[in-house]
């Protein structure tokens, strides 16, 4: 009954704040404080929002369409990123050689933000959804090797310890003690990098794109359609925040995870 009542109290205040904020809004938009152009009215973007829905605008696509196109690359890098970046970082914590072979070639890459591969991604693989998918895998790969790394690293010493006294083999430990023990910190990781496979989405879709919300948003930008701007950043975020909490859904349901979850 608490725990209900607690939830409750919680989702009142993000729903006040957001409240509030649009309120603040609106009355700085209505009261001319900033031109139209630069800050448009909540009530402008959601008629803008309305129209884009109904009807395509910008590329022909409605903005469900161009969703629709983006969700299916930031998918496919996520999966990607993640698929080839926890085995990477499960390794290098396991591994004091392959830890020294790769830690010093990955130290220099992950500082290099996802955009100033745009140029390569470009050379490399051409403008087509290829290019895409590379600048979005950057962005789940690098979170995915570092969780994976700390979760080996810390992993218990007194159950590897207990697990070799019972006669296991590395090979043994390494699978049934180090990987489930690192599962939180993996699954840490994933949240990270989706949430970075969103924030790449439009650096992405600068890449020669002929659909997608950063395209949409950045044809609305050429015809000074700050409202549909808007509209596209609103889409993402919305988006963002539905993949995470769909993820922190799965997680409660993971009983190690519940701890993590609550702090």
């Amino acid at each position: 009954m608490f725990k209900k009542l607690k939830n409750r109290n919680l989702w009142s205040y993000r729903i006040v704040s957001i409240i509030v904020f649009m309120l603040v809004w609106q009355i700085v938009a209505m009261g001319n404080l900033l031109p139209e152009y630069f800050l448009p009215a909540p009530t402008e973007i959601f008629k803008r929002f309305i129209l884009f829905v109904q009807r395509p605008v910008y590329g022909d696509q409605t903005l469900l369409q161009h969703l629709l196109v983006s969700f299916k690359r930031v998918l496919l890098g996520f999966l990607i990123g993640s698929i080839t970046g926890i085995p990477v970082g499960l390794l290098m914590g396991w591994s004091k050689k392959i830890e020294n072979t790769i830690d010093t070639l990955f130290e220099l890459f992950r500082p290099i933000p996802p955009i100033a591969w745009i140029p390569l991604a470009i050379l490399w693989l051409g403008i087509g959804e290829t290019s895409k998918i590379f600048l979005i895998w950057i962005g789940a790969f690098i979170p995915s090797v570092i969780n994976s790394y700390m979760g080996v690293k810390q992993t218990p010493s007194v159950l590897l310890k207990a697990a070799r006294t019972m006669g296991a083999k590395e090979q043994n430990l390494f699978i049934e003690v180090v990987i489930p023990s690192s599962i939180p910190y993996i699954l840490a990781g994933l949240r990270v990098g989706l949430g970075n496979s969103w924030a790449i989405l439009v650096a992405a879709e600068l890449v020669a794109a002929q659909s997608g919300l950063g395209y949409m948003m950045n044809l609305a930008r050429r015809y000074l359609d700050t409202s549909g701007v808007i509209v596209g950043m609103i889409t993402i975020g919305v988006m963002g925040w539905l993949c995470d909490s769909g993820m922190r859904f799965i997680y409660s349901k993971i009983p190690w995870m519940r701890s993590e979850l609550n702090q």
